[in-house]
């Protein structure tokens, strides 16, 4: 069998930790009842396992267990957050502000709300990928319901200044939204000190399985009102309708509790593993580093190459090591990165990215070897455009 390639894709997708696997385990077969069966011991089973893991939540994020809703992702959560909130406080208002770099599952449903009517302000970000909060405070109107911020971004690792952006907008009555999927036990969060009002979560990228996210909605001061997006049996307090899955809830749950305990300790690692790659590449003649050189996640470094063709490069890569030009939820289109653009690049520079995403597994080993490997490819395309990399032990 062939050896597989390094993984550093981490902010794509992480594999389940086997202490996850273990602890969702029994909950496929033994502990299988439906959680919602409140008359006898298999529904208590699995409602004391979807308990724990919500408790487990709020505890990471500074809230109350019954501020969290189970989702199927963080799409569905921001989709929920987004809509609902316009759905249920469209009298008050129909101005929304968002970011051009955050997350298609931010972007797409705020230009779907345009289509119904809505306004929504798109604000630029600097070079460096971060928000201006005075542009964002002139963007601010009398009938803004909602501000949409990401934590951490998915491609250049940049985090925004959270608590910042919360205090304006809790100083105006507006309501704060911000998508944590890449930065969930990764870096210190906290609803209460960030004034956000609602927090969308995934597993997936945090060492749990796929397919469950969840989203804080805050149940006062302000107790935000939202419109639910999915009708049916009125689980979730009626805000997600739909069974439970509790294997996926128990591994959400077990994933944040791990990396919660770790996260200290992973975060210096990871941070010194990127330093490690950053110092070998940057040398490299037209290597720019693409966000913010210290305000950006331990595990990311984002790149782009002048002069070289980023498909080809990814092509010449492939064998060696598994990583992405962009994000993962919309690496099959055509476009350059809407994140890159945005932060000025040309459309050529754009393509010509990497996106490294250091993860749990990781080790200097690994580092040295993509580095070689990326520099070796780097001078190979430069020097036959046509060329590609061979295998790279």
């Amino acid at each position: 069998m062939a050896q597989r390639p390094i993984y550093l894709d981490a902010h794509a997708t992480t594999p389940v930790d086997p202490r996850v696997l273990e602890a969702m385990l029994p909950y496929f077969s033994e502990y299988f009842g439906n959680p919602s069966s409140t008359t006898h011991s298999y529904g208590w089973e699995a409602e004391a396992g979807v308990k724990q893991a919500r408790g487990i939540l709020s505890e990471a994020i500074g809230c109350s267990p019954e501020e969290i809703v189970f989702t199927s992702g963080a799409t569905e959560a921001n989709n929920l957050a987004i809509a609902g909130v316009a759905e249920a406080y469209f009298n008050k208002g129909r101005h929304i502000v968002t970011v051009q770099t955050e997350h298609r599952a931010v972007l797409d449903p705020c230009k779907y709300l345009q289509q119904l009517g809505f306004e929504v302000t798109f604000l630029p970000v600097g070079r460096d990928g971060l928000l201006d909060l005075q542009q964002l405070e002139t963007s601010l109107r009398s009938d803004t319901i909602l501000v949409s911020v990401m934590v951490a971004n998915n491609e250049i690792g940049v985090v925004q200044p959270i608590a910042e952006i919360g205090s304006l907008c809790r100083d105006r009555g507006i309501l704060f939204h911000s998508d944590a999927a890449q930065a969930i036990g990764k870096i210190p969060l906290n609803v209460q000190a960030m004034n956000v009002d609602l927090m969308s979560l995934t597993a997936h990228k945090v060492y749990g399985p796929k397919g469950i996210g969840a989203l804080y909605v805050r149940r006062r001061n302000p107790k935000v009102k939202l419109a639910p997006q999915i009708r049916g049996g009125g689980q979730e307090k009626g805000l997600r309708s739909g069974t439970l899955c509790p294997p996926q809830i128990v591994g959400f749950g077990k994933a944040v509790e791990l990396a919660l305990a770790e996260r200290e300790i992973e975060s210096q690692r990871l941070t010194q593993l990127r330093e490690r790659l950053w110092k070998q590449l940057q040398n490299v003649k037209g290597m720019h580093l693409n966000g913010h050189a210290v305000q950006r996640l331990p595990g990311n470094l984002n790149i782009s190459v002048e002069g070289v063709d980023g498909s080809a490069l990814l092509l010449g890569l492939k064998a060696v090591v598994a990583v992405s030009s962009g994000s993962a939820c919309s690496s099959s289109g055509t476009a350059p990165s809407h994140v890159l653009t945005a932060l000025g690049h040309p459309a050529a520079l754009a393509y010509a990215s990497l996106r490294f995403g250091l993860g749990r597994l990781t080790t200097e080993a690994e580092i040295d070897c993509v580095a070689q490997a990326a520099i070796a490819a780097i001078e190979s395309l430069r020097q036959s455009p046509a060329a590609s990399l061979p295998c790279v032990s």
